[in-house]
């Protein structure tokens, strides 16, 4: 059984990742995505994928390069003409101890292993329950990952193994630059509890068996979604699903060791304290920011937004559910689920300048369900820069592409009734293989095709 690395035996290899950069981040900037306008935006008369009686127009010229979405062979999902699938890590089949695949896939990684497998750490969004590994951090908590090897030359799974339990609701996360995963608790318990949640745990992704969870407490205990780290800094940024959210960065006192603790912030817009982001925004207009302290991180309290509060006292800013995160060269990309004037969703950048706070931007905001509805996982091509949206509407729920120009185009689709939530899209590091997982009744798919005939 793989135990969880100490500070001791990682710190050297983990302070390196300053010095190869984005190694297992994002490769192409997104730097221009998505600055689409709410006039490019407005209805129009463009052909449907099938099934839909038309596309307003603000979507990408023959749907990004790939054409219409059809049948793929096998029948599971609609793709561009010249695409395939495999399915695998249903929910339920064996893995290595010999119990049950979790349900309720989520978030997820894929890292380069040895002799040419991938290795993918998913999230399962379960919440209470008997946890499905020991050790687990509560044996009630029936959420945490799995880490599946996969071999890209066969396209099929080898093996499956708990990695991390005991949790609740593991809903997104993000990979680091020195090969883990961090999964976050979309969650809030009081200290009522024999253990509260609603922290950040980290994932080996070389773990061939349960790590021993360890909250990183310094990190916030709130309602958590996802998180992107800036490689040239260590800076972990996370974003926060409520309603009313905030957006945070942990600064760690030993940049690649997070367990070594640091320090908590939360953004705000310089010169206009408790800025509401939510409504009356302008796209392309950057906002100066500043960082506000968390003072206690880990607090004494049953309130759910009591590290919200915090910030909020100290003039920080409120977003509308903010979920995926990712970095792209230089920038942090964030997705406000329910922003806008509309509801349907939004695209903020935030773009680190030296020692001032940065600026914050909002790059695009969707105005009609047809071209975007409630954005939530987001992941970057290493091909191209494109971006990839997993959408978690109230209907059918699509992957849409974006390309450098901002238009959006349709990638996958499920092929029946079924309105999951689609979530975890990630490429394999050579850009060959996308991954995406639909939640219920919980499946992983590998997607192949002809990347380089349209935009990602």
């Amino acid at each position: 059984m793989s135990t969880h690395h100490t500070s001791a035996d990682t710190a050297p290899s983990r302070r390196g990742f300053l010095k190869a950069g984005a190694a297992a981040g994002a490769t192409a900037t997104l730097l221009g995505l998505m600055r689409a306008t709410s006039a490019e935006a407005a209805p129009g008369g463009h052909p449907g994928k099938p099934g839909h009686p038309g596309k307003p127009a603000g979507q990408a010229p023959d749907n990004g390069g790939y054409g219409p979405l059809q049948p793929a062979p096998g029948g599971e999902l609609l793709l561009p003409a010249g695409f395939s699938y495999v399915a695998f890590g249903h929910t339920g089949t064996p893995m290595s101890n010999g119990t049950p695949t979790p349900g309720r896939h989520d978030g997820m990684a894929a890292f380069a292993g040895d002799d040419g497998l991938i290795r993918l750490v998913r999230n399962h969004e379960q919440s209470n329950g008997a946890a499905f590994a020991s050790p687990a951090y509560d044996v009630l908590a029936a959420g945490g990952t799995t880490t599946m090897v996969f071999d890209s030359k066969s396209m099929s799974l080898r093996d499956t193994y708990p990695s991390i339990a005991g949790t609740i609701r593991n809903c997104a996360g993000g990979p680091t630059p020195w090969g883990t995963w961090l999964t976050c608790e979309e969650t809030f318990t009081g200290l009522d509890v024999d253990t509260p949640h609603g922290y950040i745990f980290e994932v080996p992704a070389d773990a061939e068996g349960p790590v021993e969870p360890v909250p990183y407490k310094a990190m916030g205990r709130f309602v958590h979604e996802a998180v992107a780290i800036d490689p040239n800094t260590g800076i972990v940024y996370e974003t926060e699903d409520r309603g009313s959210a905030g957006f945070y960065r942990f600064v760690p006192n030993e940049p690649g060791n997070l367990g070594a603790g640091g320090k908590l912030q939360m953004l705000a817009i310089k010169d206009q304290p408790r800025y509401d982001t939510r409504l009356s925004q302008r796209v392309g207009k950057p906002l100066p920011v500043e960082w506000v302290d968390i003072a206690d991180p880990d607090p004494d309290s049953d309130d759910t937004l009591a590290v919200f509060h915090q910030g909020r006292e100290r003039g920080a800013a409120v977003f509308a559910r903010l979920e995926g995160a990712w970095y792209g060269e230089g920038s942090i990309y964030i997705v406000s689920t329910s922003g806008g004037d509309a509801g349907l969703g939004q695209v903020w950048e935030y773009r680190p300048r030296g020692n001032s706070g940065g600026q914050l931007v909002l790059v695009y905001e969707s105005t009609d369900p047809e071209l975007l509805q409630s954005p939530d996982n987001i992941c970057v091509s290493p091909n191209t820069g494109g971006l990839v949206l997993c959408e978690d509407g109230g209907g059918k729920d699509l992957l849409r592409g974006v390309t450098n120009k901002g238009q959006i185009f349709d990638l996958a689709e499920l092929n029946s009734d079924n309105t999951t939530e689609l979530a975890g899209a990630t490429f394999s590091p050579d850009g060959e293989i996308l991954f995406f997982n639909a939640q219920s009744p919980g499946v992983t798919y590998a997607v192949t095709g002809p990347w380089e005939r349209g935009a990602l």
